[in-house]
């Protein structure tokens, strides 16, 4: 049973209790993410993620460590386009010393000047990290084609640049701005007691004072571009995706029995098509990237530089195979059932559990029981995923995003168009 509380600042809390397990997860979620930002703030809102953990009036950092590995628990955050979690694990026992150091973070953190210059170098080398991984630089380059001119396409870790401009002011107006009660879901899931757990909430958050923060949902013209990025690298790093439906979508479990079937899973198309029986590439697979009212569907290949005609070629007709309705029933009914399975599976979870209802109440303002989303899954029908794949495979509207060593491999982007512009229609 999932309840919905509302406390008189507008924050609200979520609850599912599950009565077989020993522990608890518990979330606080913010609408805030990169999607708020804009070029001046831009990575601010995963920065002050970071800079709850590095200390409070009551704890110093080491301290807020320190008090979760007494009691067992797990704590972490994470950022994304559209919303700030801040989250922790515990045993049953312990969820009152867990919700007391999550809101001593979240209400009472420092942001010393000398902890965030620390951390902003933290965060660039986070965004080397990221730099040097090609399968990471080939989808952030695709994100800013097909986001390109709304705050959707912004990195969420930000710019060196930026980075280097942030102070203790710059980013407790950021906070006062952009963090209020009714922009904000607390949410828990696993074993504990529902009365004394929504009294410790309105303990701790209830004089939290209330504001509106406008968030605005901007939509992004899309135009299909081809972009390479050189680095020296051993193997060209390939990207390929359109632009496509938000979670909220009546189409949205459609697009996931096509990611699925397409290059989903192991036993995908392109998969076997591509690395299985053509020996092409050793590591390709599909994706869906969904947000509130917008994603991408994106192909991911890693090949040696010669092989990167053939592969994009064999991509290209497994495409406009699926457009043409040659999916046979056993690829469809497997899609759906691996789709169900992972999700039942992931429901085992209590973190998954809190992660689910609190991400449906903070976007979309509901609660989606996993029946709802079972019966979803079930009534996709085979001409709904055709449908799907004539919308999404439009060759017309594809980007694709590469690295690689372009200077001792000249050519590619020819080469990419070349098989762009053939004929795949039958």
């Amino acid at each position: 049973m999932i309840n919905k509380y509302t406390l008189d600042n507008g924050l609200r809390i979520v609850t599912e209790k599950i009565g077989y397990v020993k522990s608890a997860s518990i979330g606080i979620w913010v609408n805030v993410g990169s999607n708020n930002e804009n070029d001046e703030t831009n990575g601010l809102s995963h920065f002050i993620e970071h800079m709850l953990f590095k200390g409070t009036k009551n704890r110093k950092a080491n301290e807020i460590a320190e008090e979760i590995d007494n009691i067992g628990g797990q704590m972490n955050a994470f950022t994304s386009k559209e919303c700030t979690c801040f989250y922790v694990k515990v045993l049953d026992e312990n969820i009152v010393e867990a919700v007391d150091i999550l809101s001593d973070m979240f209400f009472n953190s420092l942001f010393k000047q000398e902890e965030i210059d620390k951390e902003i170098s933290v965060v660039i080398e986070e965004i080397k990290m990221y730099e040097d991984s090609p399968e990471d630089l080939v989808h952030d380059k695709l994100t800013e084609i097909i986001f390109n001119d709304s705050p959707m396409a912004y990195n969420i870790l930000g710019t060196e640049q930026n980075l280097k401009t942030f102070t203790t002011e710059k980013v407790l107006n950021y906070m006062k701005d952009k963090y209020s009660p009714h922009n904000t879901v607390v949410a828990v899931a696993g074993s504990f007691d529902e009365e004394s757990f929504v009294n410790l909430i309105k303990e701790k958050f209830s004089k939290w004072q209330n504001k509106f923060v406008e968030h605005v949902d901007k939509d992004s013209h899309y135009e299909r571009k081809v972009v390479g990025i050189n680095k020296d690298l051993e193997q060209l790093h390939v990207c390929i995706g359109n632009k496509t439906i938000g979670r909220h979508h009546k189409d949205y479990h459609s697009l996931l029995v096509l990611n699925n079937i397409f290059g989903g899973t192991m036993s995908s198309r392109i998969f076997q098509e591509v690395r299985e029986n053509r020996g092409l590439v050793y590591s390709i697979y599909s994706f869906v990237s969904n947000y509130s009212n917008s994603g991408i569907f994106s192909i991911y290949a890693g090949m040696s530089y010669d092989q990167v005609e053939e592969a994009i070629r064999t991509v290209l007709k497994e495409m406009v195979s699926m457009k043409n309705g040659k999916i046979t029933m056993k690829e469809f009914n497997r899609a759906k059932q691996q789709i169900k399975g992972n999700y039942i599976l992931g429901l085992e979870s209590t973190s998954s559990r809190m992660s689910a209802i609190g991400r449906r109440e903070l976007l979309f303002n509901e609660i989606l029981y996993p029946e709802e989303v079972i019966n979803s899954i079930n009534n996709v029908k085979f001409e709904d995923v055709v449908k799907i794949a004539n919308e999404l495979f439009d060759i017309d509207k594809l980007s694709i995003t590469f690295t690689g060593n372009l200077n001792k491999h000249k050519g590619i982007e020819e080469i990419i168009n070349e098989v762009l512009g053939e004929e795949y229609e039958s």
